[in-house]
């Protein structure tokens, strides 16, 4: 009776899993096509075009004081204090230059998280939606995983998703 019992329990989560509805659906298509998205992509790039035309005006301060530099250096009566005081003022134009690139960088990422956001969230509440209406108890997303087969009791909801967010 008591290997009955285990055996019984032991098949139980293989017979509900058999009973589950699965469904996948691909949430990068759904966020490409996004009006949103666009938009967001607009901002980024003006202000990507921002950061580049500061970066060529302090790349043209270096290459300035770099030329400046090599005509120093190439004069023999140019005394040793000024060179030093060049080399200092490219090593710190170095600095401001890779600073900015770094700060550059963060605040894009930020305002890509910040602008991306609130259209994945918007993805992910039709997804549920999808999910609760359909009457899907798992919902796989092959942009995060890659799902190597799906049976015939596995249903694509990227179409649901698209419908309820007016994508089609």
């Amino acid at each position: 009776m008591k290997k009955i019992l285990i055996f019984a329990m032991a098949l139980l989560p293989l017979m509900l899993m058999a009973q589950a509805r699965i469904g996948v659906v691909n949430s990068q298509q759904i966020f490409d096509l996004m009006p949103e998205k666009a938009a967001a992509e607009a901002q980024l790039k003006a202000l990507s075009d921002k950061y580049h035309a500061e970066y060529a005006l302090l790349q043209s301060d270096f290459d300035k004081k770099y030329a400046d530099y090599q005509t120093a250096a190439a004069d023999a009566a140019m005394p040793e204090t000024i060179k030093e005081r060049r080399v200092q003022e490219l090593q710190d134009g170095d600095k401001k230059m890779r600073d900015f690139e770094r700060r550059a960088a963060d605040d894009i990422a930020a305002q890509r998280a910040a602008l991306t956001k609130p259209i994945a969230d918007r993805v992910q509440a039709a997804i549920r939606t999808a999910a609760e209406q359909g009457g899907f108890d798992l919902v796989l997303d092959t942009a995060v995983t890659p799902v190597a087969y799906t049976g015939p009791n596995t249903a694509d909801i990227t179409a649901m998703v698209k419908a309820l967010l007016c994508l089609e």
